[in-house]
């Protein structure tokens, strides 16, 4: 079989163990996998290359993608969809192995409608793709950004300051969540939840009274997300506590470190066996779907679950974050 592979969208660690997952079980069956540079816009613009075992030396622990990436719908640009149609006839492909976030999976969706077959493998730092548990590179921007929230702690603590920390998350709050409850954070702001500025100014205000010199807040980028007030998410949430409680208050946004460096174990693990499981599936004819892979259990999904929008954080990890902070 020849099978197309692409990675969309934001880069993430545990892209290149996916590809080299896949392209080693290609080997082993005999397959030839191309790879298409930049994303779908590679594939339209016939950007292919033959990806062979020796390219995959060196890749499970580098982060990045060697195929690189970009943010392209062909749907979104005059004859993006017949050019990618039709660099799938020209190179003979059997099928595509996707590895995106919401929006190049949503991409490959489209193109499944019109009979392109496919399996879509989900990576994001937000976590937040709809049918899946958990995805590529989302463990490893939890550590990256439960570290920089540590660090911040300790500078919190020696200027006797209110710090607020920015993590990405534009939908959905898993990062800020995860990361700030592995970090200790004081509080959260978060795109499921509402955010009282003067309930929260006054609970922060509680604790110093209380003897605590310094609070954490972290704030998902995607927070406050219905006003309509310039700044980021983070700004705003510093402006407004720093205005309400008269404290030294310093913010911090991440940014694309969360998105870079080489992937921990898991994110590796995870990676791998979601690139065995695509090429699994590609060899059973089980397209239209999405691999849900975890530690134990790998399932096939519907693709059409990306278009339902993305996952947001589930009650019981949101009660969990409650519990530990003030609000």
């Amino acid at each position: 079989m020849r099978v197309g592979l692409l990675t969309g969208g934001g880069d993430c660690p545990g892209l290149n163990a996916a590809i080299r997952a896949i392209v080693l079980c290609a080997a082993n069956d005999g397959d030839e996998v191309i790879g298409f540079h930049h994303g779908w816009r590679g594939v339209a613009e016939g950007e292919g290359a033959t990806l062979t075992e020796a390219d995959t030396k060196g890749l499970l622990q580098t982060g990045g993608t060697i195929l690189r990436t970009a943010l392209y719908h062909p749907e979104k640009h005059e004859g993006g969809t017949e050019a990618v149609l039709a660099t799938f006839e020209r190179e003979r492909l059997d099928a595509f192995v996707v590895i995106g976030g919401d929006g190049t999976l949503g991409a490959a969706l489209k193109l499944m409608q019109l009979g392109v077959p496919l399996v879509g493998v989900a990576k994001t730092i937000d976590n937040d793709v709809l049918g899946t548990h958990r995805c590529i590179g989302f463990d490893t921007a939890v550590a990256t950004a439960a570290e920089a929230i540590d660090r911040v702690q300790t500078t919190g603590e020696s200027h006797d300051r209110l710090m607020v920390v920015e993590v990405m998350g534009r939908t959905s709050g898993w990062l800020a969540v995860c990361a700030g409850i592995a970090a200790g954070a004081n509080a959260l702001c978060l795109p499921e939840v509402p955010v009282d500025f003067d309930q929260l100014a006054k609970a922060i205000a509680q604790r110093h009274d209380a003897g605590s010199t310094s609070s954490v807040v972290v704030v998902a980028e995607g927070a406050l997300r219905d006003e309509t007030n310039d700044g980021s998410a983070g700004s705003r949430v510093a402006d407004a506590l720093a205005e309400r409680t008269g404290y030294e208050t310093r913010l911090t946004v991440l940014g694309h470190i969360q998105r870079g460096g080489p992937p921990i174990a898991s994110d590796r693990l995870l990676a791998s066996n979601c690139g065995v499981a695509a090429m699994q599936a590609v060899h059973s004819g089980a397209f239209a779907t999405l691999v849900d892979a975890g530690d134990t259990t790998t399932e096939l999904v519907p693709l059409s679950a990306v278009a339902l929008g993305p996952r947001p954080v589930p009650p019981a990890l949101l009660a969990v974050a409650s519990e530990l902070t003030v609000h």
